[in-house]
């Protein structure tokens, strides 16, 4: 009988380098040691955030093509989609929070680091537009390294195309929140992801455009230590509230209920 614990009862902390045991890590996917966030997959931000099986997925055939013939994209792909168990970096659908209806659009890390294609841009501007159209607001929680470079410039269209209908969307006088979890970068960042009416930043999160090792190279400079931080960034005014992850739930249902609620009243 071996005397080695089954595989994934530990892991080690990315941030502190601590051995975690699975049940430490708790509801939160919190270290108990240094308080680091772990990345949430699609199913555990759905199960964070929404009612009980309220999430009502977008019947979508989009897949993913490799048009520019990439060497080993599609195989990536395959391992992207058996790792995750996901078709793709998004995942959008109708949910409701304690009881108020939303869209909700969830970009995933853990899918070839959530970044941005031609799929993900197509499902989320179908996203925005099926929700203009039932006029229900729209949660968009985003964790992204930028544009998947395997399919490059139709990648970096995906940011232009996705702004044009969260104008639409904006014109529409529905209100769009964006929660930038960790990491929000590259294109996403630089487009999409602060054109919310809200913008909200979880506890923990990186966000920016390069990485700051790339900078530090490229300038050269020092810079500070809580550099594209989320913290950081409420500071500097780049977004209206930083929530801690047990919190977040409760903060996006008094957003909506208090839009709902305006909206009643403009119409009483």
């Amino acid at each position: 009988m071996s005397h080695y614990p089954a595989a994934g009862t530990w892991t080690s902390c990315p941030a502190c380098g601590r051995h975690v045991h699975q049940s430490q890590w708790g509801q939160w996917q919190q270290c108990p040691y240094c308080h680091y966030w772990q990345r949430l997959t699609t199913n555990e931000r759905l199960t964070q955030l929404v009612d009980p099986e309220s999430f009502e997925a977008l019947n979508s055939a989009m897949t993913t093509q490799d048009e520019l013939h990439f060497p080993n994209y599609t195989e990536k792909l395959a391992q992207a989609q058996a790792k995750t168990g996901q078709a793709e970096a998004v995942t959008t659908g109708w949910a409701r929070l304690a009881n108020w209806p939303a869209m909700l659009i969830v970009m995933d890390s853990h899918f070839m680091m959530g970044t941005l294609n031609t799929t993900v841009t197509r499902k989320i501007i179908a996203a925005l537009q099926q929700a203009r159209q039932r006029e229900v607001p729209v949660i968009m929680v985003t964790a992204s390294g930028g544009a998947r470079m395997q399919e490059g410039l139709y990648a970096l269209v995906g940011m232009n195309l996705i702004l044009a209908e969260v104008a639409r969307f904006s014109a529409a006088k529905l209100p769009l929140i964006t929660v930038l979890t960790d990491p929000t970068m590259g294109g996403v960042s630089a487009s999409f992801a602060f054109k919310g009416d809200i913008i909200v930043a979880e506890a923990g999160a990186k966000i920016g455009f390069a990485g700051a090792r790339v900078i530090q190279q490229t300038m050269p400079t020092v810079l500070p230590a809580d550099f594209q931080s989320a913290t950081s960034l409420l500071e500097q005014g780049q977004l209206d509230a930083v929530v801690a992850r047990p919190q977040l739930r409760d903060y996006l249902v008094t957003i909506l209920a208090s839009y709902q609620q305006s909206g009643r009243a403009q119409h009483g």
